[in-house]
């Protein structure tokens, strides 16, 4: 299960937020197996940047999956848009993560058939 921290930094966190939050995050949480703790930490915001007309609003998660860390970060005109936008990314990269690790596991499954293929070959 994913545990969230939410801070909000210039701006309320209202209880839409909250659950917009939640709702989003429900596609990270299908990706974690249940057995493995998971912390989200996640900072939304209003910024506002020197080169931009108005507010800029950041959405930045730090997701923290067992011993593995997970980074992703947006700014755009809209809150909404880029707790999207983080989403996309965090998602993106949670599942690079496990594509990566069950391309290493069967590399090895491989090699342990191959061994075991020399030690007792076919007639």
């Amino acid at each position: 299960m994913l545990k969230q921290n939410i801070k909000a930094t210039n701006l309320e966190l209202t209880p839409s937020i909250t659950e917009y939050l939640d709702k989003r995050l429900s596609a990270v949480d299908k990706l974690i197996d249940d057995e493995i703790e998971a912390l989200a930490r996640i900072d939304v915001g209003r910024t506002t940047h020197h080169h931009h007309k108005g507010d800029v609003f950041r959405a930045e998660i730090n997701l923290r999956v067992g011993d593995k860390n997970f980074h992703a970060v947006s700014e755009t005109t809209d809150l909404y848009a880029a707790i999207d936008e983080m989403r996309d990314e965090i998602v993106q990269e949670v599942n690079r993560s496990k594509k990566k690790t069950m391309t290493l596991l069967k590399k090895g499954h491989q090699k342990i058939k191959n061994m075991i293929r020399r030690i007792y070959p076919r007639s």
